[in-house]
């Protein structure tokens, strides 16, 4: 089983909506049992809620349900069980290789991208739209990346 976890930085706006995203993709093209996905932040501050009230109207519009997500912080574990993780943007990358433990080999196991590698048409990083509000512009951002992330997986 192929393993993606998407990290921002609460883990209630960006993160558990490519986790949705990808979810509905997986699902439609039959992969469940190939792919898992998941979604956490770099801090723990939002640890337990849901996704943030905009995220999940946004999700609405677009016929998704992100309402049973919650928020939970990046883990030493994750390194050791996804094999791709997803950041955000460039201060999210960065958290997440600080995080990485240190000294033990299968830490090393997940490769750690910026999430627009996989969509480079919309620059390097999805912005924050907890703070500016532009959810749907972040969600067509994240559904290209997952589309393309997904064509590019050999599974």
């Amino acid at each position: 089983m192929y393993k993606i976890l998407f990290v921002c930085t609460g883990n209630i706006c960006r993160s558990p909506t490519a986790e949705g995203i990808m979810r509905r993709l997986i699902k439609e093209r039959g992969l469940s049992n190939k792919i898992m996905v998941d979604s956490a932040g770099t801090s723990g501050f939002h640890s337990g809620d849901a996704p943030d009230s905009r995220a999940v109207a946004c999700a609405f519009e677009h016929g998704l349900d992100i309402t049973m997500l919650r928020s939970r912080p990046l883990r030493a574990e994750d390194f050791a069980e996804f094999d791709l993780i997803l950041a955000m943007d460039r201060l999210n990358l960065i958290d997440i290789e600080y995080r990485r433990p240190h000294g033990d080999a299968r830490y090393q196991r997940a490769r750690v991208e910026l999430i627009l590698h996989y969509a480079p048409e919309y620059g390097q990083e999805v912005p924050d739209p907890y703070y500016h509000n532009g959810f749907d512009k972040v969600f067509a951002m994240l559904e290209t990346a997952c589309r393309n992330l997904l064509a590019e997986l050999k599974l």
